[in-house]
C-alpha cells in the first residue's frame, strides 16, 4: 500500500524493494521512485513456476531512507496442474443424485498448488462440451452432483485447477441413477366396500408395494411388502382398520395413497 502523502514528510519519495529467494542470504534490491507505485515486476526468464521469495519494501526520500516493511513470502506464478485426479468413483444416491470421489494428481507440488477440482457431468446423449460444471475449494475429494434425471445413464470427470487454470482430464466413469420414485394418488383403485379391493398393475420403474394397516384407534402400524397387484389380510371382525398403499424402490418411497377405511362387521 502506498504512503499517505502527509507521510512522506519531504521531497523525492519512493520505495525500495529488497528481495531474495526463500533461504538464502544476500538481498536483491530496486529502487521504485515514484510516491504513487503500488506494484512491482521482478522478471527472471529462468525463474521455477512457484518459486517463494522473502520480500520486504522500505521507503525513502530527499533525507535519506527510512524503515522496512515487515518480510513477507510470495511465490513466482504457478503452472497449472500437468497430471488428471486419479481413483475416480461415482455412484447413484437416488434417482437425481450421484456422488463422485477421487484420489489427487501425483505431481510436481513445487509447480503449483491445486485450490480445488472440477467435477463435470453430462449425460450419454448429451456432449461432452455441455456439462454440468461444479467445482470444489481445497483437500476436498467428494462431491454429490444434484438435479440430475431418473434411471438415466451419466459421464463423470474430474480435473485439478488453481490460479494458472484447468489440468487435463481424469478418464470418464459412467453411472446410472436409479429409477424414480414418484407415482400419483390417482394410480390407486379403491372399490366400494363389498368388492374386491385391488391394486392398479404396478407402473414399470416400481419394484414393490407397501400396504400400511393399523387399528383406527392404535398408532402402531403393521406392514406388509409385495410385487403383486393384490394381498389378503386377516383381520378381526371387532375393529376398525385404516389402511394405506405406499410404492418404493431403490430410488426412495412414493406417495401414499388416501387412507381406506374398512369399519368393524357389527353383531
Amino acid at each position: 500500500q502506498t504512503v499517505p502523502e502527509e507521510l512522506q514528510n519531504g521531497g523525492g519519495f519512493g520505495y525500495v524493494v529488497a528481495f531474495r529467494p526463500f533461504g538464502t542470504v544476500s538481498w536483491m534490491q530496486t529502487v521504485v521512485a515514484s510516491p504513487d507505485a503500488a506494484r512491482y515486476v521482478f522478471r527472471n526468464e529462468t525463474l521455477p513456476p512457484f518459486s517463494p521469495y522473502e520480500v520486504k519494501v522500505g521507503v525513502y526520500n530527499n533525507k535519506g531512507e527510512g524503515s522496512f516493511s515487515p518480510v513477507t513470502v510470495v511465490y513466482s506464478a504457478e503452472e497449472e496442474p500437468t497430471k488428471a485426479p486419479t481413483t475416480v468413483l461415482a455412484r447413484s444416491l437416488s434417482a437425481s443424485d450421484v456422488e463422485v470421489s477421487w484420489a489427487p494428481p501425483r505431481e510436481n507440488q513445487h509447480k503449483g498448488r491445486i485450490q480445488g477440482y472440477e467435477v463435470r457431468c453430462w449425460r450419454h446423449d448429451e456432449k461432452e462440451e455441455n456439462a454440468k460444471r461444479i467445482r470444489t475449494v481445497g483437500n476436498q475429494t467428494s462431491t454429490k452432483v444434484s438435479n440430475l434425471r431418473g434411471n438415466v445413464l451419466y459421464h463423470l470427470a474430474v480435473r485439478a485447477y488453481n490460479t494458472a487454470g484447468t489440468g487435463p482430464s481424469s478418464a470418464a466413469v459412467n453411472v446410472t441413477t436409479k429409477k424414480p420414485r414418484e407415482c400419483s394418488q390417482e394410480q390407486w383403485i379403491q372399490r366400494p366396500w363389498g368388492q374386491r379391493p385391488s391394486l392398479p398393475s404396478l407402473p414399470p420403474f416400481l419394484s414393490l408395494l407397501q400396504v400400511l394397516y393399523r387399528w383406527n384407534r392404535q398408532s402402531s402400524t403393521s406392514v406388509i411388502e409385495t410385487n403383486k397387484t393384490s394381498v389378503e389380510l386377516s383381520l378381526p371382525f371387532d375393529e376398525d382398520y385404516i389402511i394405506e398403499i405406499k410404492p418404493f424402490s431403490d430410488g426412495g418411497d412414493g406417495s401414499s395413497s388416501e387412507q381406506i377405511r374398512i369399519p368393524k362387521i357389527s353383531s
